[in-house]
């Protein structure tokens, strides 16, 4: 005796569903455009928000690429004067 279930689960499964795929697929946008453009949107980020750029340097420096975050601020400064 199974019970199917009823259609509000459904829609709401559906849901949640669709904002995790959401999530991650904009996840990845962000990771890629972090990674892709140093001057612009990293530099963007650096003035706006740390914490997603902390973030985005300890997942670069957790895979074995290290100097990233030392790189950027050397062309930021250099960019500045």
């Amino acid at each position: 005796m199974s019970r199917s279930m009823g259609p509000l689960a459904k829609k709401i499964f559906k849901g949640v569903l669709v904002a995790e795929l959401m999530g991650v697929f904009g996840a990845y946008f962000l990771f890629n455009k972090m990674n892709t453009s140093q001057v612009l949107f990293r530099g963007v980020y650096s003035s706006l928000t740390h914490f997603r750029l902390n973030v985005y340097y300890k997942s670069i420096e957790h895979s074995g690429m290290y100097g990233i975050r030392e790189q950027d601020q050397e062309k930021w400064l250099s960019n500045k004067n």
